[in-house]
């Protein structure tokens, strides 16, 4: 990439910011370093990256590089045979153990970040350095005494003779003999040795060596000869203690020096993370979308405006997606553009939609949209000074630089760019003193360097062009510069103030006009961009509006060619009416947004509805089926225990009669309750044969079968029996299929059910039964079926427990109903009621498997 251009559209200033969104020094220079690709692979593999650490960075809280450091510096240190410092041992370590962490991260998550997790194949934590150093240093970088036994013996004897030694002192400072000689009573050290501080005149008053005194001679720090041997100890025992740390730090430093080539590996894959998140971080700030980079698209040999050019005299504006209206635009006399072939489109491709430009207030930017159609390559933009033409030349510039260095752009969704071999840019005053050169020089000079590089597989943003000199000069040359770029087929955006150019953009082949708008209301430019018509020069609006007396504008507009008037005229018209469309297609794609939006919703709500009710019946049978395996075991139990309690053959018939019709009862119970199911399961239609007492009916809204009960034909509704619940429903609710018919899941085959009185072996629906049985004043001889009747209901009715009232009165009753529950088969066990139960003339009866 040109670099005069990187300046120019100020890249320089987005890789200022990525790098202050880095976490250690190795990454924000990977950031200031980093230039765009002309490689379309190695782009959008960057776009990538930086789309997959977004979301890692959003999912992942604990995804980061704090604690890391460019520990690379120390490397060569190490491998020299130097012994580094603790502090940098420390921050070796810490990046060891962040790189250990992250790795293990990145490599967890694999499945979902593939990108993140291959580039953390490339650590290598080399765990027993930093395991090492931490043996060796504490958080402070202090060598600790279990760094080595020797240490650790060591600095047990400096304490110990150290103590010695200043016990020795401080009766030397204590002592009255000596007191009086010292400047004051206290230790301290000169020249690496305990000492007094003696008074100068009382020289020799206390025997020892003199170390040091003080500024003004008045103090001397004398050693006395008494500790002089201890001090000797005691430096002894320090450099060797000093010795043993610079030992163990020697050979920490020659253990790095060993990984040295890990840990560099490993810094630089941290770095390359560190710029990701950075660019993923600045992604997120500037609320910026992935942009799409495109192939470049493949054109025929007669380029995609055909073999005829526009006309000259009578061109049209077409209808484009920006909503340009179709319309003849007579073209005064001699401003005729000769009709000239179409020429072969480049196949570039630029598409930003809401762009804004990256540096710019994001909260009062204007977004706009830029893009390039088949039948142009060639952008021509018009309008007033300080409109925004020049900051849409750099943001489309910028935005393509950043794309192609793997950034997002602040643009909309959809936003697509060719990925350019070449971004050139004169933009701006480029005059310069020193070399005698004007602004037009200066500018010129530039253009000329950039037409020597530039190629089909460029992109060119020229602003102003042939300002600086004289109109129709600088016309003209602008016009023939356009010409030879439209030949080389180079993709270009330019900005000009000259008329003739609009007209020339108008009816010139692979070129299309554009406009930043301006308010004549509010005297202030809007920044819109209109592509399709060319800006007006507003001259005689503006000072109309600014209070130019009218007989001057008058004076002004007679002297202003008809055509042009005219032109100007239907030019204002034809972008009101442009306006007014693009706000009635913006609010219908508005409604229609709301309108999707909320049928999503709805629909949303509709299929959670429909699955937590298919959750509450499923959980509903699992529970049923679980109860009824409870019950059929329990049932086999009471058989065994009822055929061998009942002695005549008479009753233990009966009793097998029972056992069996309560064995179909289950059996129906099992079969109806069969599972749901799936949804959108393609069933039988419903039959148009009437529903019956008996018959077996598909209940739509609860995804199950049931059995018709009894009608009410005036209501129009059927009570139901679903497994142990009964309901009452519409008739238009349930549905009676043929048989043959493909039926839902768990359905049986419809058709007529024999009542339960009709024979023993049918299966009959469950007895309601109630939670408590009431006998009060009954007699003993009363009282017995009545309870072994209803406690054989509730068992075959699935409740856990009942209530037997019976009263207190005498108490017989109440004895005579608990001695029959003490040896009933079917009766787990009882107690007395509670004083809000009824107290001792109820008894609640708990009843065996079925819970209690």
């Amino acid at each position: 990439m040109n670099a005069k251009s990187l300046h120019t559209l100020e890249f320089d200033k987005i890789l200022q910011r990525l790098a202050q969104r880095t976490s250690f020094s190795a990454g924000a220079q990977l950031a200031r370093d980093m230039l765009p690709t002309d490689d379309l692979t190695l782009a959008r593999h960057w776009l990538s990256e930086t789309a997959e650490a977004r979301r890692l960075l959003s999912e992942h809280s604990d995804v980061h590089l704090g604690g890391v450091f460019d520990v690379r510096v120390y490397l060569p240190q190490a491998e020299r045979g130097a012994v580094l410092l603790p502090h940098e041992l420390l921050e070796i370590r810490s990046t060891l153990q962040r790189a250990r962490t992250l790795r293990n991260i990145l490599v967890r998550v694999e499945g979902r970040y593939p990108v993140m997790a291959d580039i953390a194949y490339r650590i290598e934590p080399v765990l027993h350095v930093a395991d090492q150093i931490g043996q060796v240093l504490s958080d402070r970088g202090e060598v600790m005494d279990s760094a080595s036994p020797k240490l650790a013996r060591l600095r047990s004897e400096i304490k110990v003779v150290q103590s010695r030694l200043m016990d020795r002192l401080s009766r030397v400072i204590n002592s009255p003999d000596t007191a009086q000689y010292l400047q004051e009573p206290i230790v301290t050290q000169r020249q690496g040795r305990y000492v007094v501080p003696l008074k100068a005149e009382f020289k020799g008053r206390i025997r020892g060596l003199i170390h040091d005194q003080s500024s003004s001679g008045a103090t001397l720090f004398i050693e006395p000869f008494g500790a002089v041997e201890l001090n000797n100890d005691w430096r002894k025992l320090q450099m060797d203690e000093e010795e043993e740390v610079r030992r163990l730090l020697a050979e920490l430093s020659d253990l790095v020096a060993d990984e040295a080539p890990y840990i560099r590996q490993t810094v630089e894959a941290l770095a390359i993370l560190d710029l990701i998140f950075a660019r993923a971080r600045y992604a997120d700030d500037l609320r910026a979308t992935e942009p799409e980079l495109v192939e470049w698209k493949k054109v025929g040999k007669e380029g995609p405006g055909g073999k005829e050019g526009k006309k000259g005299n009578q061109g049209k504006l077409e209808v484009t997606r920006g909503g340009t209206v179709t319309t003849d635009v007579t073209l005064s006399p001699g401003h005729s553009v000769t009709s000239s072939p179409s020429p072969q489109h480049p196949g570039s491709t630029i598409d930003l939609k809401r762009a804004r430009h990256p540096l710019l207030n994001p909260e009062t930017v204007v977004p706009i949209d830029v893009y390039l159609e088949d039948s142009y390559f060639v952008l021509l933009v018009t309008g007033p000074n300080t409109g925004g033409k020049t900051v849409t030349l750099k943001t489309v510039g910028l935005l393509t630089l950043m794309a192609q260095a793997g950034m997002h752009i602040p643009a909309g969704d959809g936003s697509q760019l060719s990925c350019f071999e070449g971004i050139y840019a004169d933009i701006g005053d480029e005059q310069s003193i020193e070399q005698s050169l004007s602004t037009f020089s200066s500018h010129l000079t530039n253009i000329i360097s950039i037409l020597e590089e530039a190629d089909d597989r460029s992109l060119l943003l020229l602003d102003e062009l042939g300002a600086g000199t004289d109109p129709e000069e600088g016309s003209a040359l602008a016009r023939a510069l356009l010409d030879h770029l439209v030949r080389r087929r180079i993709t270009t955006l330019a900005t000009t103030h000259y008329s003739e150019l609009k007209i020339y953009a108008h009816g010139t082949p692979g070129v299309r006009n554009a406009s930043v708008e301006f308010d004549v209301e509010s005297l202030a430019p809007t920044y819109d961009l209109s592509i399709g018509l060319p800006g007006r020069s507003n001259a005689l609006a503006i000072a109309t509006r600014l209070g130019l007396p009218k007989n001057i504008i008058d004076a002004a507009q007679s002297l202003v060619r008809p055509e042009a008037l005219e032109a100007d005229q239907l030019l204002q018209e034809i972008k009101d009416t442009r306006t007014r469309l693009q706000e009635e297609r913006a609010a219908a794609e508005t409604m229609r947004r709301k309108a999707d939006a909320h049928e999503k919703a709805l629909k949303q709500q509709l299929d959670n509805i429909e699955q937590t009710r298919r959750d509450m019946l499923n959980q509903a049978r699992e529970q049923a089926q679980s109860e009824l395996d409870d019950l059929e075991d329990e049932l086999q139990r009471v058989r065994k225990q009822l055929l061998g309690l009942v002695a005549s053959s008479d009753a233990r018939e009966e009793q097998r009669r029972a056992l069996h019709q309560a064995q179909q009862v289950i059996e129906t119970r099992r079969e109806t309750n069969a599972p749901l199911p799936p949804p959108d399961k393609p069933v039988a239609p419903p039959s148009a044969t009437p529903i019956r007492v008996g018959d077996t009916v598909w209940v739509p809204s609860l995804q199950s079968s049931a059995q018709i009960v009894s009608l009410n034909p005036a209501e129009k509704e059927a009570e139901l029996q679903l497994g142990v619940y009964r309901m009452r429903l519409p008739l238009s609710r349930v549905e009676r299929r043929d048989v043959g018919d493909a039926l839902p899941v768990g359905m049986e085959r419809p058709g007529r059910l024999p009542v339960a009185e009709s024979s023993s072996h049918v299966s009959a629906p469950l007895p309601q039964v109630g939670l408590e049985l009431d006998i009060r004043g009954a007699t003993v001889e009363e009282m017995l079926p009545r309870l072994e009747k209803y406690l054989d209901d509730a068992y075959l009715g699935m409740m856990p427990w009942v209530r037997v009232i019976h009263g207190k009165g005498t108490g017989a009753l109440r004895t005579a109903v608990r001695n029959e529950l003490r040896k009933h088969p079917l009766v787990k066990n009882f107690r007395e009621g509670e004083p809000g139960e009824g107290g001792d003339g109820v008894t609640v009866v708990y009843l065996v498997g079925q819970g209690s």
